[in-house]
């Protein structure tokens, strides 16, 4: 398995006391594969997905990225915050090849690749604008590519949809979810959205209410081969989506 949990926990101290944040999280990806979570708001998704990351250390239990513990940020694996974090005093090209510069790696192979990756997805003529030049969606793809630029094998995807509109949301989700599928990325996704996390994913994890547990795990191997839009009309869609609502649910 390329990303594997097992029994993973985490308390932390805030000024009333100890909060337990995530209590015995077991789960394992294999590699190519695009996995949702969901779950109340405040239960815990993101900080998951910062355990993973190596950004929070868990207190119990074991993570590991490609057979290797966690214990600090890894070149293997890119983060995707909600906002696209673009700067506007930036151009496009300075704004996603920020990470290479940062990590001083910003070598002429390194240019190559991302100017491969934005010719590839429409992004070439615009190196030269500023954000407040592109669209919400257009952002969003360069915030990916400037994430894709290190050539990470895992992405991390926090809610990068949550700010656009609804109908921008769907397309934009769908740019992201063909993306990534062509690089053959590992994907996590952090979302809200039942119907995104259906539409996007290979198997869906419902977590509780805090301390967050797996309250269950749902394939959508019936959903194969469509695409995003596509799955909106299936059968199966409306079965998973009324199924992890009421999971959802089911402490209110």
């Amino acid at each position: 398995m390329i990303i594997d949990l097992r029994q993973v926990a985490l308390t932390y101290q805030s000024p009333d006391g100890e909060v337990e944040a995530l209590r015995d999280i077991s789960f394992g990806m294999e590699e190519g594969e695009f996995v949702s979570i969901v779950g109340p708001s405040g239960c815990g998704k993101s900080t998951l997905l910062s355990v993973i990351a190596g950004l929070e250390t868990p207190t119990g239990g074991t993570v590991t990225v490609d057979g290797e513990p966690v214990t600090a940020p890894s070149p293997k694996v890119g983060f995707m915050p909600q906002r696209d974090h673009l700067f506007e005093w930036r151009t496009i090209w300075s704004n996603v090849t920020l990470g290479l510069q940062i990590r001083h790696t910003n070598t002429p192979k390194e240019q190559a690749h991302v100017h491969t990756l934005l010719d590839r997805y429409g992004l070439a003529e615009f190196v030269g604008k500023r954000p407040s030049q592109l669209s919400g969606g257009m952002r969003q793809r360069c915030a990916l590519i400037r994430t894709l630029a290190s050539d990470p094998c895992i992405l991390l995807l926090d809610e990068p949809f949550s700010a656009l509109d609804y109908q921008t949301r769907l397309t934009v989700s769908a740019d992201i979810y063909d993306i990534i599928r062509q690089e053959h990325k590992t994907a996590l996704l952090v979302t809200h959205d039942i119907a995104e996390a259906i539409s996007l994913s290979d198997r869906i994890l419902v977590l509780s209410a805090r301390p967050a547990v797996i309250r269950s795990i749902h394939s959508l191997d019936a959903l194969q081969g469509l695409s995003p839009l596509e799955r909106r009309d299936t059968p199966a869609f409306h079965t998973v989506f009324n199924a992890v609502w009421k999971e959802l649910n089911a402490d209110v």
